[in-house]
Formats: structure tokens, C-alpha cells, sequence
């Protein structure tokens, strides 16, 4: 599985911003897709997961409110809408994938299997 992120950029405070990421490959092995984000000096930390067959979502405590995870099977694609951004939502932020299912497991404590490269968003003041 080939995971590809884009659509990272500079926003100015408040704004909103989607970032997209296509899986290719052995996609049917996919249960779960989920976004991650490492800003500098930082550890990497989840953000968002879904399911890739029902849509079940999962949500980091304190990005929930602004954040809504998608996916469009038909394009083998995950999205993220990020709303309300602020100065701290500044990272790279990478998708994930992997067999495990989120129904039963937690998101958050999978070892993803496959690694997209990583968008930039920057967060203006």
C-alpha cells in the first residue's frame, strides 16, 4: 500500500484547510486510515482515525470540535477538514494505514503498517 498526503499549506489563524490522502496498492488489506501530526522538537501524536468500511471515526480529545475525518472509498481516499486552525495546529502531518480494524482496537495504539510522506501545514498568528 502507497499512501500519498497533500494539500498542507499556510493558513492564516482561524482558517479552515482539507488535506487529502490516496491510498494505491493492496488497498483492500485496509481497515483503518488515520492522520497523524509531528510538529518540531515535538513527538508525533494521533489526530484522526476512520474505518475504511462503515466509517466508524475516532478523534483526538483535544482537536475534537474542529476536525472531521472522511473517506471516499471509490477514490481510495481519506480526507481531514481541519476548522479553527490555530498556531499550534502547525506540524507535519502524515496518514496512516493498516489491517487492524478500529472496532477493535484503539486508533491511537495501533502500529500502522503503511506511511504516507507527510504534508506541511503552517499556521499563521
Amino acid at each position: 500500500v502507497q499512501l500519498q498526503a497533500s494539500g498542507g499549506g499556510l493558513v492564516q489563524a482561524g482558517g479552515s484547510l482539507r488535506l487529502s490522502c490516496a491510498a494505491s496498492g493492496r488497498t483492500f488489506s485496509i481497515s483503518t486510515m488515520a492522520w497523524f501530526r509531528q510538529a518540531p522538537g515535538k513527538e508525533r501524536e494521533f489526530v484522526a482515525a476512520i474505518a475504511w468500511s462503515g466509517g466508524t471515526t475516532y478523534y483526538a480529545d483535544s482537536m475534537k470540535g474542529r476536525l472531521t475525518i472522511s473517506r471516499d472509498n471509490a477514490k481510495n481516499t481519506v480526507y481531514l477538514q481541519m476548522n479553527s486552525l490555530i498556531p499550534d495546529d502547525t506540524a507535519v502531518y502524515y496518514c496512516a494505514a493498516d489491517p487492524s480494524s478500529i472496532r477493535l482496537r484503539d486508533p491511537r495504539r495501533i502500529r500502522y503498517d503503511y506511511w504516507g510522506q507527510g504534508t506541511q501545514l503552517t499556521v499563521s498568528s
